[in-house]
């Protein structure tokens, strides 16, 4: 059975471009580097049992090629598994800001704590998942923007998430460039808040945090797409 085959009799399904036999070469590293323009976490060699000549190693290190050398084939696919992971988790901390999960969000009247500039407000998460850095807006008053969710708790305890059906304390102040919204004038707990979400948002979750949201926060981004015109 060859180190492929018991990779993916590991339970582990993944692609792959070639199999060689004998010390990794310097064209197995340029055959390599292809994928960095396309998914740099597949810009990867497994070299199981084997040698890696010192010039191949130098390459690889220079164009961003990662080589992974093991004499256990579990070793290998589990060095392998925690590159991809911190790839992924580094990739998601880079993306965190532009990633905006869908959300819609109901004043509770009885909690309104602060009208402006911070607003706080206690709400009900009627679908979707609110976090820290979410910008809400009312769609109901032609699109206004409320400002940015800076902080979140739950029984006066900080939480980075709520999902539905969660009440939730929110802090929200405003985006760069737009005027402080007061709570009472320009909106109250007859409108409904919801996340804006762009084309780039969207796609970020998408990529970075897809593993975050369940079925119905998917069915709410279809439903969001529509409401903010979003092809």
């Amino acid at each position: 059975m060859t180190p492929v085959n018991i990779l993916v009799g590991f339970g582990f399904q993944f692609q792959y471009c070639g199999v060689n036999i004998g010390p990794v070469h310097k064209r197995d590293v340029m055959k390599a580097s292809v994928m960095l323009e396309h998914d740099s976490q597949w810009a990867v060699i497994l070299a199981f049992d084997v040698k890696v000549e010192r010039e191949a190693q130098e390459i690889a290190d220079n164009v961003g090629v990662k080589i992974f050398t093991a004499d256990i084939i579990y070793h290998l696919f589990d060095n392998f598994l925690l590159h991809r992971k911190e790839l992924h988790d580094r990739q998601r901390r880079q993306h965190e800001a532009m990633a905006i999960f869908p959300c819609k969000l109901r004043i509770l009247p009885n909690c309104v704590f602060n009208t402006r500039d911070p607003i706080v407000v206690g709400v009900v998460v009627e679908a979707g998942l609110i976090k820290k850095g979410t910008v809400l807006t009312i769609p109901s008053k032609s699109f206004v923007d409320v400002g940015v969710v800076s902080s979140l708790e739950v029984n006066h305890k900080q939480v980075d998430i709520a999902h539905k059906g969660v009440e939730v304390c929110i802090k929200i102040e405003p985006t760069g460039g737009e005027a402080p919204k007061l709570y009472g004038r320009h909106f109250d707990h007859t409108d409904l808040l919801v996340s804006k979400v762009t084309r780039e948002s969207i796609d970020a979750v998408k990529k970075y945090f897809r593993e975050d949201l369940q079925k119905g926060d998917w069915q709410l981004f279809i439903e969001l797409k529509k409401i903010f015109q979003i092809i």
